[in-house]
């Protein structure tokens, strides 16, 4: 946790550029590298829908959400991917649980 979710992309692109997705994402938003997650959806597109990323993490003010946004997308365009969609799914700590255990008491939340 947090997890990028990525649909719409190659498995190898993002083998390629999870490190410096990691790097930039954690150091934004102030999260230690290794507990940020990188998954690829595998999904079949019943209709045209966009790439995307799905950032799920726990709330910070709008301002860090947006430089969050801001520099993922301009790695993704850099690579050639103008085309995706970012959002973000907001979490709640005490309705994430560790373990049958809620997040209440994690040192790096906002």
């Amino acid at each position: 946790m947090p997890y990028l979710r990525f649909k719409g992309f190659e498995e190898e692109f993002l083998w390629r550029v999870a490190p410096v997705l990691v790097e930039e994402f954690s150091r934004i938003a102030a999260v230690p590298s290794e507990i940020v997650k990188i998954e690829l959806f595998g999904i079949t597109q019943i209709t045209a829908t966009p790439r995307s990323l799905e950032v799920l993490m726990f709330p910070r003010k709008q301002e860090k959400h947006d430089h969050i946004a801001r520099a993922l997308y301009d790695l993704l365009s850099n690579f050639g991917y103008t085309d995706v969609h970012i959002f973000f799914v907001l979490l709640t700590p005490t309705l994430y649980y560790k373990e049958g255990i809620p997040l209440k008491n994690i040192s790096w939340l906002p």
